[in-house]
Protein backbone atom coordinates (compact mmCIF):
# COMPACT_ATOMS: atom_id res chain seq x y z
CA UNK A 1 0.00 0.00 0.00
CA UNK A 2 1.36 3.48 -0.89
CA UNK A 3 1.02 6.49 1.27
CA UNK A 4 -1.46 8.87 -0.07
CA UNK A 5 -1.94 12.82 0.36
CA UNK A 6 -4.66 13.12 2.66
CA UNK A 7 -5.92 16.54 0.84
CA UNK A 8 -5.59 15.35 -2.32
CA UNK A 9 -9.45 15.69 -2.49
CA UNK A 10 -9.52 18.68 -0.85
CA UNK A 11 -9.83 21.79 -3.08
CA UNK A 12 -6.84 23.86 -3.25
CA UNK A 13 -6.16 27.70 -3.71
CA UNK A 14 -2.87 27.24 -5.01
CA UNK A 15 -2.97 31.15 -6.36
CA UNK A 16 -2.73 32.29 -2.90
CA UNK A 17 1.33 31.96 -2.68
CA UNK A 18 1.46 33.78 -5.38
CA UNK A 19 -0.45 36.80 -3.77
CA UNK A 20 1.18 36.34 -0.71
CA UNK A 21 4.83 36.28 -2.72
CA UNK A 22 2.99 39.64 -4.70
CA UNK A 23 1.80 41.12 -1.01
CA UNK A 24 6.00 40.68 0.11
CA UNK A 25 7.44 42.56 -2.90
CA UNK A 26 5.51 45.52 -2.53
CA UNK A 27 4.27 46.03 1.14
CA UNK A 28 8.94 45.15 1.57
CA UNK A 29 10.16 45.95 -1.22
CA UNK A 30 13.69 47.37 -0.10
CA UNK A 31 13.93 44.14 2.02
CA UNK A 32 16.28 41.63 1.24
CA UNK A 33 13.86 38.05 1.50
CA UNK A 34 14.61 34.23 1.09
CA UNK A 35 12.60 31.25 1.43
CA UNK A 36 12.96 28.20 3.53
CA UNK A 37 11.87 25.75 1.26
CA UNK A 38 9.47 22.73 2.40
CA UNK A 39 11.16 19.35 2.80
CA UNK A 40 8.94 17.26 0.47
CA UNK A 41 5.63 15.97 1.63
CA UNK A 42 2.65 13.98 1.12
CA UNK A 43 0.36 16.59 2.98
CA UNK A 44 0.32 20.35 2.68
CA UNK A 45 3.10 22.12 1.31
CA UNK A 46 4.40 25.26 3.60
CA UNK A 47 7.35 27.30 3.02
CA UNK A 48 8.76 29.75 5.14
CA UNK A 49 9.50 33.73 3.99
CA UNK A 50 12.39 35.20 5.89
CA UNK A 51 11.97 38.75 5.83
CA UNK A 52 14.98 40.80 6.26
CA UNK A 53 14.08 44.80 6.52
CA UNK A 54 16.74 47.13 6.43
CA UNK A 55 15.07 49.91 8.92
CA UNK A 56 13.58 47.76 11.68
CA UNK A 57 15.49 45.64 14.83
CA UNK A 58 13.97 42.80 13.58
CA UNK A 59 13.32 39.93 11.07
CA UNK A 60 10.24 38.21 9.91
CA UNK A 61 9.14 35.26 9.59
CA UNK A 62 6.19 33.89 7.85
CA UNK A 63 4.08 31.30 6.44
CA UNK A 64 3.07 30.57 2.90
CA UNK A 65 1.08 27.79 2.07
CA UNK A 66 -1.35 27.40 5.41
CA UNK A 67 -4.06 29.31 3.04
CA UNK A 68 -3.94 26.95 0.10
CA UNK A 69 -6.69 25.09 2.45
CA UNK A 70 -9.87 26.23 3.49
CA UNK A 71 -9.94 26.13 7.32
CA UNK A 72 -13.56 24.88 8.90
CA UNK A 73 -14.40 27.98 10.63
CA UNK A 74 -17.93 26.88 12.55
CA UNK A 75 -21.13 29.41 10.99
CA UNK A 76 -21.72 30.23 14.54
CA UNK A 77 -18.17 32.47 14.37
CA UNK A 78 -19.37 36.55 13.52
CA UNK A 79 -18.67 36.78 9.65
CA UNK A 80 -17.41 33.53 9.73
CA UNK A 81 -16.23 33.64 5.72
CA UNK A 82 -13.81 36.17 6.89
CA UNK A 83 -11.31 33.58 8.33
CA UNK A 84 -11.14 30.65 6.26
CA UNK A 85 -7.61 31.37 4.92
CA UNK A 86 -4.54 32.21 7.33
CA UNK A 87 -0.69 32.24 7.20
CA UNK A 88 1.37 33.21 11.05
CA UNK A 89 4.35 34.99 11.48
CA UNK A 90 6.80 36.20 13.50
CA UNK A 91 9.12 38.65 14.37
CA UNK A 92 12.65 37.86 15.61
CA UNK A 93 15.87 39.28 16.77
CA UNK A 94 18.56 40.26 14.05
CA UNK A 95 20.44 38.31 16.08
CA UNK A 96 18.58 34.86 15.21
CA UNK A 97 20.63 33.03 12.54
CA UNK A 98 19.62 30.16 10.49
CA UNK A 99 21.32 27.68 8.19
CA UNK A 100 20.71 28.51 4.26
CA UNK A 101 19.18 24.72 4.14
CA UNK A 102 16.31 24.33 6.56
CA UNK A 103 16.47 20.51 8.40
CA UNK A 104 14.53 20.43 11.36
CA UNK A 105 17.77 19.90 13.17
CA UNK A 106 19.95 23.15 13.04
CA UNK A 107 20.27 25.71 15.96
CA UNK A 108 17.12 28.10 15.68
CA UNK A 109 14.96 25.52 13.20
CA UNK A 110 12.63 25.02 16.21
CA UNK A 111 11.09 28.87 15.59
CA UNK A 112 10.49 27.45 11.44
CA UNK A 113 9.61 24.33 12.85
CA UNK A 114 6.63 25.45 15.42
CA UNK A 115 5.24 27.99 12.22
CA UNK A 116 5.26 24.86 9.89
CA UNK A 117 3.36 23.07 12.73
CA UNK A 118 0.89 25.30 13.38
CA UNK A 119 0.27 26.06 10.21
CA UNK A 120 -0.77 22.76 9.35
CA UNK A 121 -2.68 21.84 12.61
CA UNK A 122 -5.95 23.07 11.89
CA UNK A 123 -6.05 21.48 8.22
CA UNK A 124 -4.83 17.68 9.90
CA UNK A 125 -7.58 18.38 12.68
CA UNK A 126 -10.55 20.01 10.10
CA UNK A 127 -10.92 22.85 12.41
CA UNK A 128 -9.77 26.31 12.37
CA UNK A 129 -7.57 28.69 14.39
CA UNK A 130 -7.36 32.71 15.16
CA UNK A 131 -7.06 35.53 17.59
CA UNK A 132 -6.70 33.89 20.53
CA UNK A 133 -6.11 30.36 20.05
CA UNK A 134 -3.17 28.03 22.07
CA UNK A 135 -1.76 25.30 20.33
CA UNK A 136 0.58 22.90 21.73
CA UNK A 137 3.54 21.80 20.45
CA UNK A 138 2.92 18.20 20.90
CA UNK A 139 -0.26 16.47 23.42
CA UNK A 140 2.50 15.50 26.32
CA UNK A 141 3.97 19.57 25.57
CA UNK A 142 7.04 18.40 25.03
CA UNK A 143 9.16 21.32 23.70
CA UNK A 144 9.40 22.45 20.00
CA UNK A 145 13.26 21.60 20.04
CA UNK A 146 15.96 20.74 22.24
CA UNK A 147 17.45 24.18 21.86
CA UNK A 148 13.96 25.71 23.50
CA UNK A 149 11.34 25.47 26.51
CA UNK A 150 8.56 26.57 24.93
CA UNK A 151 5.89 24.09 24.78
CA UNK A 152 3.03 26.10 22.98
CA UNK A 153 2.13 29.27 21.29
CA UNK A 154 -0.77 31.97 21.49
CA UNK A 155 -2.14 33.68 18.20
CA UNK A 156 -2.20 37.38 18.32
CA UNK A 157 -3.05 40.24 16.47
CA UNK A 158 -0.18 42.49 15.49
CA UNK A 159 0.46 45.49 17.22
CA UNK A 160 3.71 46.32 15.05
CA UNK A 161 1.84 45.77 11.41
CA UNK A 162 -1.41 47.24 10.51
CA UNK A 163 -4.14 45.45 8.52
CA UNK A 164 -2.66 46.97 5.02
CA UNK A 165 0.49 44.14 5.78
CA UNK A 166 -1.50 41.48 8.04
CA UNK A 167 -4.76 41.35 5.72
CA UNK A 168 -4.58 40.20 2.17
CA UNK A 169 -7.91 41.22 0.18
CA UNK A 170 -8.02 39.91 -3.60
CA UNK A 171 -11.27 38.50 -5.36
CA UNK A 172 -13.43 38.33 -2.73
CA UNK A 173 -11.42 36.50 -0.39
CA UNK A 174 -9.75 37.47 2.83
CA UNK A 175 -5.92 35.74 4.23
CA UNK A 176 -5.05 36.84 7.40
CA UNK A 177 -1.63 37.32 9.22
CA UNK A 178 -1.51 36.38 12.54
CA UNK A 179 1.51 36.94 15.36
CA UNK A 180 2.15 33.57 16.98
CA UNK A 181 4.24 33.87 20.41
CA UNK A 182 5.88 31.07 22.16
CA UNK A 183 4.46 29.83 25.47
CA UNK A 184 6.27 28.10 28.61
CA UNK A 185 4.60 25.32 30.28
CA UNK A 186 2.73 27.01 32.91
CA UNK A 187 1.97 30.00 30.53
CA UNK A 188 -0.20 27.60 27.87
CA UNK A 189 -1.96 26.03 31.32
CA UNK A 190 -2.50 29.28 32.53
CA UNK A 191 -3.87 30.56 29.38
CA UNK A 192 -6.34 27.38 28.66
CA UNK A 193 -7.49 27.64 32.29
CA UNK A 194 -8.18 31.26 32.48
CA UNK A 195 -8.96 32.20 28.84
CA UNK A 196 -7.13 34.85 26.56
CA UNK A 197 -8.28 38.28 28.00
CA UNK A 198 -6.61 36.91 31.51
CA UNK A 199 -3.54 35.69 29.88
CA UNK A 200 -3.95 39.35 27.42
CA UNK A 201 -3.54 41.06 31.33
CA UNK A 202 -0.44 39.41 32.17
CA UNK A 203 0.99 40.11 28.42
CA UNK A 204 0.00 44.13 29.32
CA UNK A 205 1.32 44.06 32.34
CA UNK A 206 4.78 42.65 31.29
CA UNK A 207 4.69 45.38 28.94
CA UNK A 208 5.98 42.58 26.18
CA UNK A 209 6.66 42.90 23.32
CA UNK A 210 5.77 41.39 19.65
CA UNK A 211 9.47 40.36 19.11
CA UNK A 212 10.44 36.98 20.25
CA UNK A 213 13.00 36.57 23.11
CA UNK A 214 14.16 33.21 23.86
CA UNK A 215 15.64 34.29 27.00
CA UNK A 216 12.44 35.56 28.59
CA UNK A 217 10.98 35.00 31.72
CA UNK A 218 8.11 33.04 31.98
CA UNK A 219 5.03 35.34 32.65
CA UNK A 220 3.28 33.16 35.17
CA UNK A 221 5.37 33.93 38.51
CA UNK A 222 4.69 32.00 41.72
CA UNK A 223 3.26 35.31 42.71
CA UNK A 224 0.40 34.30 40.65
CA UNK A 225 0.09 30.66 41.23
CA UNK A 226 -0.41 31.86 45.26
CA UNK A 227 -2.64 34.09 44.20
CA UNK A 228 -4.67 32.12 42.47
CA UNK A 229 -4.80 29.51 45.10
CA UNK A 230 -5.95 31.97 47.52
CA UNK A 231 -8.30 33.68 45.26
CA UNK A 232 -10.06 30.23 44.96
Amino acid sequence: MTNQNPFASSKHYYEHTEWIEEHISKKFNDCKFSVFHEIPTLDIHIDVYFIQPNKTEFNILLTSGMSTLKMNVPKEVKNYKNYGFAELMILIPKNIEFEKVYSGQNKNDWIISMLKRSAKFPHFYDTWIGNGHTLQADEDMTPYGHDTEFVGSLLLPSVTFEQDITVIKKKGRQINIYTIFPLYKKELEYKIENGYNKFLDLLIKADMKEVLNTNRKSLISKGNIWRKIFRN
